[in-house]
C-alpha cells in the first residue's frame, strides 16, 4: 500500500493553524495512507501557537500529523516597512523550509512518498519550494468561495482589461462576481482594494492561487451552491474546487483560554445555564476587533433600550500603531455610561475575552451580533444562531453582504462599517441604529432564523458519510494519491 505525505504551511498566527489542524486531522481520519506535517512559523510576542501545539500533544491527536517549528528568525523590523513585514517574514522561511523537505524526503525507502504542499493563501510563495521538490502545491483557502471569486475577478479586471478598482473608494460603483447573483456594491469591497500597494498584494496572491493544482475551501455547497457551481461552469480559468467545510475546532478552544481563563469560563456558563432558551444576544468582534469610548456608549444605550439580556465581549483597543491583539479592561465601568451596570445587572453580563464556540453552542444564545469573520461565520451557522453584521476590516463587509443580501442568514447593522488600520477615525454608530438590529435579530418566528436552523442542518449533513463535502474530500484524496502513482 502506497502511503503519502503531505506538508501543510499555515500563515503565522493561531487562527490559521487551527483551521489547518483541522482539515490534516480530517485527511488522516479519513484515509491511514495519508501523514501530514505541519510547519510552524512564529510571529514575535505571539504565545498562543506554543500553548496550542502543546495543547494538542496532551490530546489524542494521530500520530500520523506531526509538527515542526520552524527558526524563529525575523526580517529587520527597522529595514522593512510595517506593510511589507508579513510578506517578507513568510519569504524568509523559505530555505528552512527547504531544508525540512529535504530532510523528510531523506528518509527510509519504506516512508511515505511526499505527495504535494498544502498552502495556506498567505504563504503561496512557497509554490517555488514544492517546484523544486517537483510536487504539485494546493491551496487551503481560509475565507469563503465567494470571497475567492471576488479575489479572483478584481486580479482579472486588472490582468485581462487593464482596470484597477483602486479609485473607486466612496463611488456607487458595483462589480459582477460569478458566483454571486447580486452585484458586489463598493462601499463592502475590502479595504486593501482602495490601496495601491495592497491592491497589488492581493492581485499577486490571485495569481498564484491559479498556478495550485487544486483549492480547498472552507465552506460546503449548500451554503455557497451559486459560488461553487460557478468554479466548474467550464468558463472558470481556475483550479479545481475542494469545499471542505465546515472546518471547525468545535472541541479544542480551551488553548486560547489564558491566565485565568479557565475560571472566567465557567463564570459565564453558569450565568447562561440561568438564562431562558434563545434569550440571549451574544457581542463579539474576533480576537482582532474593539471599539472607541464613543461607539463603547453608544453600544451600551442600545442594549439597555432593547430590554435584550446580553452577554458582551468588551475589549480594550491596542494603543495606536502597535500590532497588537485588544486586551481586557481591569474595569470596564471606565468606558460604560455611569450606573449601566447597575441599571442591566438582571439581564446583561459585560466579559472580557469570550469562549466563543462553548457560547455559540449554548441554548440560551439567541442571536449574535459579529465582525463577520468567516470562521465565527460558521460557528453560527453550525449552531443555528443567527447574525446581526457589523464587520471591521479585511473581507468582512463582503461577508456581511453575502450573508444578509446574497443568503438572507443575518441582519445588518452597518454592512459598510470600518475599523481596520487604513482607518483613522472610525464613524460611530448610533445607538438607535444598533437597537434596531438587535430587535430584528432577536425576533423569534422570523423567517431568517428558520433559514439559519435549516442551514445548520445542513452544514451537519455536508460533512457526514456521503455528504457534499465528505465526497469533496473523497475527489482530493484520490488526486493525493495520484501524485505518487
Amino acid at each position: 500500500m502506497k502511503k503519502a505525505q503531505l506538508v501543510f504551511i499555515p500563515s503565522p498566527g493561531a487562527g490559521h493553524l487551527v483551521s489547518t489542524v483541522e482539515v490534516a486531522r480530517l485527511l488522516v481520519d479519513r484515509d491511514d495512507r495519508l501523514s501530514v506535517t505541519v510547519l510552524i512559523m512564529k510571529l514575535p510576542h505571539d504565545n498562543t501557537v506554543a500553548t496550542y501545539t502543546q495543547s494538542l500533544a496532551a490530546s489524542n491527536l494521530s500520530s500520523r500529523i506531526k509538527f515542526i517549528n520552524l527558526p524563529d528568525d525575523q526580517p529587520d523590523k527597522e529595514s522593512t516597512p510595517p506593510k511589507r513585514f508579513f510578506g517578507h517574514f513568510v519569504e524568509s522561511k523559505k530555505p528552512h523550509v527547504k531544508e525540512v523537505v529535504a530532510n523528510l524526503t531523506d528518509e527510509s525507502p519504506d516512508s511515505p512518498r511526499l505527495a504535494g504542499f498544502v498552502l495556506d493563501m498567505f504563504c503561496t510563495c512557497m509554490i517555488e519550494v514544492a517546484d523544486e521538490f517537483k510536487v504539485p502545491s494546493y491551496l487551503f483557502f481560509t475565507s469563503g468561495a465567494a470571497f475567492l471569486g471576488f479575489m479572483l475577478r478584481v486580479q482579472a479586471l486588472h490582468d485581462e482589461e487593464n482596470t484597477t478598482i483602486t479609485e473607486l473608494k466612496d463611488s456607487d460603483a458595483v462589480l459582477e462576481v460569478p458566483g454571486l447573483v447580486n452585484s458586489v456594491p463598493a462601499k463592502v469591497w475590502p479595504s486593501v482594494v482602495f490601496n495601491k500597494e495592497w491592491a497589488e498584494v492581493l492581485n499577486q496572491q490571485a495569481r498564484t492561487f491559479r498556478g495550485t493544482k487544486g483549492i480547498m475551501v472552507n465552506t460546503f455547497e449548500e451554503l455557497e451552491s451559486h459560488a461553487v457551481r460557478s468554479f466548474s461552469d467550464g468558463k472558470s480559468k481556475t483550479p479545481p474546487l475542494y469545499p471542505m467545510g465546515p472546518i471547525l475546532n468545535i472541541k479544542g478552544e480551551n488553548y486560547d483560554l489564558g491566565e485565568g481563563g479557565a475560571d472566567k469560563k465557567a463564570d459565564i456558563m453558569a450565568w447562561l445555564d440561568d438564562q431562558p432558551e434563545s434569550s440571549v444576544v451574544f457581542l463579539c468582534f474576533g480576537s482582532w476587533g474593539s471599539f472607541g469610548e464613543d461607539q463603547v456608549k453608544e453600544i451600551a444605550c442600545a442594549l439597555e433600550q432593547s430590554g435584550h439580556r446580553f452577554l458582551w465581549s468588551l475589549r480594550r483597543p491596542p494603543s495606536k500603531d502597535t500590532f497588537e491583539k485588544p486586551s481586557d479592561y481591569e474595569d470596564p465601568t471606565e468606558v460604560l455610561p455611569e450606573g449601566f451596570m447597575d441599571r442591566t445587572a438582571n439581564i446583561g453580563k459585560v466579559i472580557g475575552w469570550a469562549p466563543q464556540i462553548a457560547v455559540l453552542a449554548h441554548p440560551a444564545i439567541g442571536g449574535f451580533v459579529s465582525h463577520c469573520g468567516w470562521n465565527s461565520t460558521l460557528e453560527s451557522i453550525w449552531f443555528g444562531v443567527p447574525i446581526a453584521t457589523w464587520p471591521m476590516y479585511a473581507e468582512q463587509q463582503f461577508n456581511a453582504f453575502e450573508l444578509v443580501v446574497e443568503l438572507g442568514l443575518a441582519v445588518e447593522i452597518k454592512m459598510d462599517y470600518r475599523n481596520d488600520i487604513m482607518i483613522e477615525n472610525p464613524t460611530v454608530v448610533n445607538a438607535e441604529v444598533i437597537e434596531r438590529g438587535i430587535r430584528c435579530l432577536m425576533e423569534h418566528n422570523s423567517e431568517m432564523r428558520k433559514r439559519v436552523k435549516e442551514m445548520s442542518e445542513k452544514a451537519r449533513k455536508a460533512l457526514s458519510d456521503g455528504g457534499s463535502s465528505f465526497s469533496s474530500m473523497g475527489r482530493l484524496i484520490d488526486d493525493f494519491l495520484d501524485n505518487i502513482a
